[in-house]
Protein backbone atom coordinates (compact mmCIF):
# COMPACT_ATOMS: atom_id res chain seq x y z
CA UNK A 1 0.00 0.00 0.00
CA UNK A 2 1.65 3.07 -1.06
CA UNK A 3 -0.05 6.83 0.40
CA UNK A 4 0.52 9.72 -1.52
CA UNK A 5 0.08 13.21 -0.50
CA UNK A 6 -0.15 16.02 -3.31
CA UNK A 7 -1.07 19.74 -3.23
CA UNK A 8 -2.75 21.03 -6.45
CA UNK A 9 -3.04 24.33 -7.61
CA UNK A 10 -5.15 25.49 -10.64
CA UNK A 11 -7.50 22.77 -11.61
CA UNK A 12 -10.79 23.55 -9.67
CA UNK A 13 -11.98 21.16 -6.77
CA UNK A 14 -15.48 19.82 -8.77
CA UNK A 15 -13.34 19.25 -11.07
CA UNK A 16 -11.17 16.91 -10.09
CA UNK A 17 -13.49 14.93 -8.48
CA UNK A 18 -15.16 14.43 -12.29
CA UNK A 19 -11.78 13.47 -13.36
CA UNK A 20 -11.56 10.59 -10.32
CA UNK A 21 -14.75 9.38 -11.56
CA UNK A 22 -13.68 9.33 -15.08
CA UNK A 23 -11.10 6.90 -14.02
CA UNK A 24 -13.46 4.50 -12.27
CA UNK A 25 -14.05 6.02 -9.28
CA UNK A 26 -17.02 6.15 -7.16
CA UNK A 27 -18.27 9.70 -4.98
CA UNK A 28 -18.22 7.92 -1.45
CA UNK A 29 -18.82 11.14 0.15
CA UNK A 30 -18.42 15.14 -0.10
CA UNK A 31 -14.50 14.51 -0.76
CA UNK A 32 -13.66 10.66 -1.08
CA UNK A 33 -13.51 9.21 -4.52
CA UNK A 34 -13.09 5.18 -3.86
CA UNK A 35 -11.70 2.84 -7.34
CA UNK A 36 -10.48 -0.72 -7.64
CA UNK A 37 -7.59 -0.82 -5.57
CA UNK A 38 -7.45 2.85 -4.45
CA UNK A 39 -8.97 5.60 -2.92
CA UNK A 40 -8.18 9.78 -3.28
CA UNK A 41 -9.62 11.84 -0.39
CA UNK A 42 -9.48 16.03 -1.73
CA UNK A 43 -8.92 18.62 0.60
CA UNK A 44 -9.68 22.43 -0.48
CA UNK A 45 -7.03 24.90 1.00
CA UNK A 46 -6.95 28.12 1.43
CA UNK A 47 -6.29 29.97 -2.04
CA UNK A 48 -2.61 30.57 -3.07
CA UNK A 49 -2.24 34.59 -3.75
CA UNK A 50 0.78 35.84 -5.16
CA UNK A 51 -0.29 40.33 -5.34
CA UNK A 52 -3.22 40.29 -6.48
CA UNK A 53 -3.87 36.66 -8.18
CA UNK A 54 -5.56 34.05 -6.00
CA UNK A 55 -5.60 30.55 -7.45
CA UNK A 56 -7.52 27.61 -6.28
CA UNK A 57 -5.93 24.83 -4.28
CA UNK A 58 -6.62 21.31 -3.28
CA UNK A 59 -4.81 18.80 -1.14
CA UNK A 60 -4.87 15.13 -2.61
CA UNK A 61 -4.44 12.22 -0.11
CA UNK A 62 -4.20 8.92 -1.80
CA UNK A 63 -4.26 5.16 -0.60
CA UNK A 64 -2.89 2.92 -3.70
CA UNK A 65 -2.40 -0.88 -3.70
CA UNK A 66 1.07 -1.60 -4.98
CA UNK A 67 -0.29 -3.58 -7.96
CA UNK A 68 -2.29 -0.15 -9.48
CA UNK A 69 -0.40 2.36 -7.99
CA UNK A 70 1.91 2.93 -11.17
CA UNK A 71 -1.33 2.57 -13.26
CA UNK A 72 -3.27 5.22 -11.56
CA UNK A 73 -0.43 7.88 -11.76
CA UNK A 74 0.26 7.70 -15.22
CA UNK A 75 -3.67 8.12 -15.81
CA UNK A 76 -3.81 11.13 -13.21
CA UNK A 77 -0.91 12.48 -14.66
CA UNK A 78 -2.65 12.14 -17.85
CA UNK A 79 -5.36 14.15 -17.07
CA UNK A 80 -4.13 16.86 -15.02
CA UNK A 81 -1.44 17.62 -17.63
CA UNK A 82 -1.87 21.52 -18.37
CA UNK A 83 -0.13 23.01 -21.52
CA UNK A 84 0.68 26.51 -20.42
CA UNK A 85 2.79 29.26 -23.34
Amino acid sequence: MQTIVHEMRGIPHFLLKEYLQEMGGTLIGEDLIQGDGWSVHLERMEPFRLFSLSVGQTRLTAELEDDVADDFIERFKKKTLRAGG
